[in-house]
């Protein structure tokens, strides 16, 4: 570049005189940069022409910061020139561009600066990287400040008042005309009761089971915070306090029971304070007379009068282990169930979950030198228990209506059961008062008029009745029937599973016939589930008593033994003319067949009939052995309610709508939750509609005639099951549906097994069957729940399907084993004083109870038939179990 395109230098402090001060520098006693640190070959600045050793400027700026790096004891901010090296103290770089000329040392811009933030002296992504000390400095002051603020919230808090804990209001519950029902729920059943009066065995057994350093902890478990605080941060569920101290500053805590961050930092703040301030004395007794132990008892004393009938001095070793076990979660540890809050909170869950938990809390206070292992040994099984509910305001149905409303609340919103616990809701059910009179009045009147407990103790003793009633255009249960009264018979009937529905499982058996089809049996099994022919309810199948069951291939059905069985029907009467025995699918409901049905369902699949039964409105945990031809006649144990609403199902032409029993809850004069119909289409018009034609033939002219009601159409169906242990009448009109159960089982509710018993001889009939008593309280509620309601038709029936098996079958030429099969066998019937139940699978020769082993033939029989004239009488084994010996599947609660 020439001379005079170069930006002349500007005169700067020091001038020529500071150049050659920095020139001559090792002269005044200050050291020069070197040479070499700018590369420079002049000494002179003025010198009369321009020699410029450096190929560009961009190559001089890097020569001059070179120089600095190495030797320079200030950093020039800029490029160098060529006219002389400028160092030195004062000068900079030389040049006549440089800052360095003649200018002396120049201010530090960061030195002035509290935070070095961005980093002075750093280039790049070195320049943002926080140094130690302020990383540490960050730190410190971090700290600083959060314990100032927790000194100031432990300064703040105060220690918890015993005697203003576990204060709720009452919850209020309203019938569906929105009149007042009972407010219940959030009474306070407490007392508090002095440290000396609660038993050692109690402090031992709850400090064996949730704190064992009690006596000598400062309030906290750090490890179980720092577990909790870790749980919430990343999402998962919050944890509460793990120190007895800090489940006493949580019970205590009632008006604050969030799990929110703020609220688990003051609770903390709380323990630590009682945990340095109260005695372990105060803590403890704080603790047990705060804690909620279930059954709406509040402290210790009040859950020893409610579990034990007594005062909490007279409590003895296991009762107190069974109480800390209680703790856990009353839901899932009181041996009477929950089933209304969680399904899964059965009686006998819970039963065994209690036993576990209070075996091991007793071994627990052996080991820590609580209890004598002699005094333990004494402890084998639970202590007696008493009835769970006392209140005279919930007796009769009123307590079963609660429960069921708590429960569907619980869970069908974000109240959690803490919550409703304390009360102040207004809950809105769906519940009639007059229909649940109705009903409850109906089941008073067959017992009155036909059971005799007296006269007859061997049979009409442990007599229940289970019974709901469903809107079909909404699924709302307008009324139950759960047992005689909620203070005497905990278990609601309507609600839990156990008993057997028997036949009235057929109608979804059809149902998948018409709207999935049967597999043709000439096509490979993939290609059969595609190719399917929907079958008409005039197709023929073989009523024969004792049938020999095919798969849909043409092979006979065996069982895991390898071997055949055969079918059987009512008092072993077979149905249609012989030899073929052919007889239509509406005419099979009729007289209810097993044998036609059990085929079919074998036809059609047992997969799209449990799908049927689901779509309906079953729940799938209530199906049982659905791998086992007997499903398609009834070993499942589906609750009233859910009976009734998938009936309903039919009513409305396949338009399922899920039951429910609370239409909106209100929390302090507002909405907080309000119930929003999702109707589904579970069949198509035609199929529901022609199931419900098939069903009103049965009540007609079939077994369910005595439900038949004046001016009305009625289609229903009647079902017993194997050893007359459970019978049923499901039936419906356009605007109300009602199923009603009826068994025996003892009514002790304490004891761990309770087998159905056998309904021979009850009420002074050989048999008990659906279409006598169950049908007659059918008949009579419906009478008076649609007084005053104008009658509705069923919508007309349109013709659906292919009449399959339309031509004779040729007869088949007898075998050995068949011609044994025609002789006349033994009665296989009990007499009324014995107590068979029904075999399970692995125990006899097939799934399907009662049958005989024909070890000549191979065959076996299933399904034996003792039900009367209503026939359907149904087997109820499981795969693994025999569900003869205990209540259900353990599947009840919340429309189980």
């Amino acid at each position: 570049m020439s001379e005079h395109r170069r930006k002349p230098p500007q005169p700067q402090g020091g001038g020529r005189a500071a150049a050659r001060r920095g020139q001559t520098g090792s002269s005044s006693g200050r050291r020069a940069a070197p040479r070499s640190a700018t590369g420079s070959p002049s000494d002179s600045y003025d010198s009369g022409g321009e020699e410029r050793p450096f190929g560009s400027r961009a190559e001089a700026r890097r020569a001059a910061q070179r120089s600095s790096t190495s030797g320079g004891r200030r950093r020039a901010a800029d490029g160098a020139g060529n006219g002389g090296h400028g160092g030195g103290r004062r000068g900079g770089p030389g040049g006549p561009n440089g800052p360095g000329r003649g200018r002396g040392r120049e201010p530090d811009p960061y030195k002035k600066r509290i935070i070095d933030y961005p980093r002075a002296g750093k280039y790049g992504w070195a320049r943002w990287m926080p140094s130690w000390k302020l990383v540490t400095g960050t730190f410190i002051g971090f700290c600083g400040s959060l314990m100032a603020v927790a000194g100031i919230a432990y300064a703040m808090v105060g220690v918890p008042d015993v005697a203003a804990a576990a204060k709720a209001q009452n919850n209020v519950y309203y019938w569906a005309n929105n009149k007042p029902m009972v407010s219940t729920g959030g009474e306070t059943n407490r007392q508090n009761i002095k440290y000396e009066q609660i038993p050692k065995e109690m402090r031992y057994a709850v400090m064996s089971a949730e704190n064992k350093k009690f006596e000598t902890d400062k309030g906290i478990d750090p490890v179980g915070i720092g577990r909790a605080l870790f749980n919430m941060a990343k999402g998962g569920e919050t944890q509460g306090g793990s120190t007895i101290t800090q489940q006493y500053v949580k019970n205590a805590m009632l008006n604050d029971q969030s799990q929110t961050m703020s609220r688990k930092f003051k609770e903390l703040l709380v323990s630590i304070k009682v945990g340095r301030e109260e005695p372990k004395e105060e803590v403890m007794a704080g603790y047990l007379n705060t804690a909620y132990y279930g059954r709406t008892s509040y402290g210790l004393q009040a859950a020893a009068r409610s579990y034990f009938g007594k005062d909490a001095t007279e409590l003895k070793a296991n009762e107190c282990a069974f109480l800390a076990a209680v703790l856990k979660g009353a839901t899932y540890y009181d041996p009477a169930g929950q089933t209304a809050i969680d399904p899964g909170a059965t009686r006998e869950a819970n039963t065994k979950r209690a036993t576990d938990r209070t075996n091991w809390i007793l071994d627990e206070m052996v080991k820590d030198g609580h209890l004598s292992a002699s005094e333990r040994a004494e402890y084998k099984d639970l202590p007696k228990l008493q009835n769970p509910r006392s209140s005279s305001e919930l007796g009769g149905q009123i307590g079963y209506l609660v429960d069921l409303a708590k429960g569907y609340v619980i869970n069908n919103t974000d109240i959690t059961e803490e919550q409703l616990r304390q009360g102040g809701y207004e809950i809105h059910t769906t519940f009639d008062k007059k229909k649940v009179a109705d009903l409850e009045k109906a089941v008073k009147k067959v017992r009155k008029e036909n059971l005799d407990e007296k006269r007859r103790p061997k049979t009409d003793t442990h007599v229940q009745f289970g019974g709901a009633s469903v809107n079909p255009k909404d699924g709302a249960i307008v009324a139950i029937y759960g047992g005689e009264s909620a203070t005497k018979h905990f278990t609601n009937n309507a609600d839990e599973t156990g008993a057997a529905v028997g036949s009235t499982f057929k109608p979804f058996v059809l149902a998948a016939a018409m709207q999935d089809g049967k597999r043709d049996p000439d096509l490979g099994e993939s290609q059969a589930q595609d190719e399917r022919t929907k079958v008409s309810p005039d197709s023929f199948y073989s009523g024969k008593n004792k049938l020999k069951i095919k798969t849909y291939d043409g092979s006979i059905w065996k069982n895991d033994k390898g071997k055949e069985w055969l079918q059987t029907n009512d008092d072993d009467e077979s149905y249609g003319a012989p030899p073929n025995y052919r007889i239509d699918l509406r005419e099979a409901m009729r007289v209810s067949a097993n044998s036609a049905f059990v085929q079919l369902g074998m036809d059609v699949g047992l997969d799209k009939v449990k799908k049927a039964a689901e779509n309906a409105g079953l729940r799938p945990n209530s199906l049982t052995g659905t791998t086992f031809p007997s499903f398609s006649i009834g070993i499942s144990d589906p609750s009233a309610i859910r009976m009734a609403g998938s009936y309903a199902t039919f009513a409305t032409s396949g338009k399922q709508n899920e039951p429910f029993s609370v239409k909106e809850v209100e929390y302090e004069g507002g909405s907080v939750w309000r119930h929003k119909s999702a109707t589904k289409e579970a069949f198509t018009a035609p199929v529901a509609d022609n199931v419900t034609d098939v069903l009103k033939t049965v009540v007609e002219e079939g077994t369910g005639t005595s439900a038949q009601l004046d001016g009305r159409e009625v289609a229903g169906k009647t079902g017993t099951t194997d050893g007359n242990k459970s019978a049923w009448f499901v039936g419906y009109t356009p605007q109300l549906s009602t199923a009603v159960s009826m068994y025996r089982m003892d009514d002790d509710e304490t004891k761990k097994s309770r087998p159905f018993l056998e309904m021979y001889g009850t009420g002074g009939q050989e048999t008990i069957h659906g279409a006598s008593f169950p049908a007659e309280v059918w008949h009579d509620y419906m009478e008076q729940a649609l007084k005053g309601e104008p009658a509705e038709d069923f919508p007309e029936a349109e013709p659906i399907g292919v009449v399959v098996n339309d031509l004779p079958t040729p007869s088949v030429t007898p075998t050995p084993t068949e011609s044994e099969e025609e002789q006349p066998e033994p009665s296989t019937e009990p007499s009324e004083t014995e107590t068979t139940p029904s075999p399970s699978a692995s125990e006899t020769c097939g799934p399907f109870g009662t049958f005989e082993c024909e070890d000549t033939g191979g065959s076996e029989t299933g399904g034996t038939e003792t039900g009367g004239t209503d026939g359907g009488v149904t087997s109820s084994p499981t795969e693994s179990e025999d569900p003869g010996n205990t209540r259900g599947n353990g599947n009840g609660g919340i429309f189980g």
